[in-house]
């Protein structure tokens, strides 16, 4: 039995065996030890077989708990639900054993949802192998361990299928994983950063996430996972630009609001990029383009403002980065007060005072607001710094200065690869290969 076991099981790192005898029997026991609590292991197996008082088969037979498994073909799947499988003489049992995780488990609060599941991921690299193979008990899941860091010698987990993986891709990742030089690296940013290729890229092109259910999708797509100890955020890669748009949460909603959903999402990041910009341009060099009521209503707001429209932008767009960070950085139960009464009492403040205009304050809020319908947090900062360069442009060539500059980020993100595979597709995840791959050591 432990020879098939081993051979299903190969890369698995959290496969535990044994081979025990004592006077009368042989016994051969497996386990995936992520799955399972071993102190039942002890109680019910290892402790009452070393005893001699009792026959060990007699508790087999008598036992409700020790079910006979005939069938060899349903042994992994028996594995992956938590169960420990146990040979004496030609009999093979199985002993429901399984850890489950409540009370402990970190609840996702960077991504979380309404109706999907609240669980995060943990900082314990078992309890975090746990999550993810009770959502995917599949056998070809793999786990490849190393370390990071030559100093700090942090635990990293490779996690693929192994027959839908790309194995091109694999090896890319390997090889990155094996270039990565420095002392100490404690966090899956850091991890992140010394993976990317350019490391000055606009966009993120590996995916951070903390819920197990996105990451069970993930491998599921023929996508990688990198967890590392001490953090409950995971790496998802290859990523495309439309994983980053997509919130598990449109899972649970029918076809035609997730659609319109997504599609908010897409027109919120044209507006929070385009509309400061376009503000300058318009008020700047082409107010014709507004309907004459509203550039009326627009220039009779701005006619106690003393300086030009783009100091204006420049000023309020200070203060809502600074009160973001803000939020980010005060304790969570007075963030959200503080911000809201400091954005609140600053903007009407400013207004009345003459120093932005009242359009201006609106521009400010839409290009806020849109900001924080993006899903993950990491393309939100890209997002947020993609409007200053066409806000520079702007200044000078107006609204051709800002189209020119929106092509530029197309073609940028045409051009932009992650692992290899595409990145900026609007829809869909990685196409997966199918196939067995060579052996090949892990790190």
């Amino acid at each position: 039995m432990l020879q098939r076991v081993t051979a299903i099981f190969a890369e698995a790192k959290d496969l535990n065996t044994h081979r025990i005898q004592n006077k009368h029997f042989v016994l051969e026991v497996a386990y995936i030890g992520s799955l399972v609590d071993e102190s039942k292991v002890s109680d019910f197996i290892l402790v009452p077989f070393t005893q001699e008082h009792q026959s060990f088969k007699e508790i087999l037979a008598t036992n409700p708990s020790f079910k006979l498994v005939e069938d060899p073909a349903r042994w992994a799947d028996t594995l992956l639900r938590g169960f420990v499988l146990l040979q004496i003489e030609s009999y093979v049992y199985a002993l429901d054993a399984a850890r489950v995780i409540r009370n402990q488990t970190p609840v996702a609060e960077v991504e979380s949802t309404v109706q999907g599941p609240q669980t995060a991921l943990n900082e314990d690299l078992i309890d975090s192998i746990n999550l993810i193979r009770t959502r995917y008990p599949s056998p070809e899941l793999k786990i490849e361990e190393g370390t990071v860091g030559s100093l700090s010698q942090t635990r990293l987990l490779l996690l693929y299928d192994q027959q839908r993986v790309d194995p091109t891709v694999l090896a890319n990742v390997r090889k990155k994983l094996m270039g990565v030089s420095t002392e100490i690296v404690n966090a899956v940013g850091e991890l992140e950063k010394l993976l990317t290729h350019p490391s000055r890229s606009l966009f993120p092109t590996m995916l951070i996430t903390e819920r197990p259910d996105r990451i069970s999708r993930a491998l599921g797509q023929g996508k990688m996972v990198l967890l590392m100890h001490g953090n409950m955020f995971g790496i998802v890669l290859p990523a495309t630009f439309f994983d980053f748009m997509h919130a598990m949460e449109d899972r649970y909603e029918s076809f035609w609001m997730t659609r319109t959903l997504i599609l908010l999402r897409y027109l919120a990041i044209i507006l929070t990029i385009t509309l400061p910009a376009l503000y300058i341009s318009i008020i700047s060099y082409n107010p014709e383009l507004f309907r004459v009521q509203l550039a009326f209503s627009i220039a009779g707001s701005r006619s106690a403002v003393p300086y030009p429209s783009f100091i204006e932008v420049f000023l309020m767009l200070f203060l809502i980065e600074a009160l973001i960070e803000a939020s980010a950085r005060l304790p969570r139960y007075i963030g959200s007060t503080a911000t809201t009464v400091g954005g609140l009492i600053l903007g009407q403040a400013a207004q009345q005072a003459g120093l932005v205009s009242s359009i201006m304050i609106i521009v400010t809020s839409v290009v806020a607001i849109s900001n924080f319908v993006v899903p993950i947090s990491s393309m939100s900062y890209a997002i947020r710094f993609l409007k200053y360069p066409l806000i520079v442009i702007s200044i000078f060539f107006g609204v051709t200065g800002v189209a020119f500059g929106l092509f530029i980020y197309i073609v940028y993100l045409s051009q932009l690869r992650s692992f290899g595979k595409p990145y900026f597709r609007f829809i869909g995840g990685i196409k997966h290969a199918k196939g067995d791959i060579g052996q090949v050591n892990a790190r």
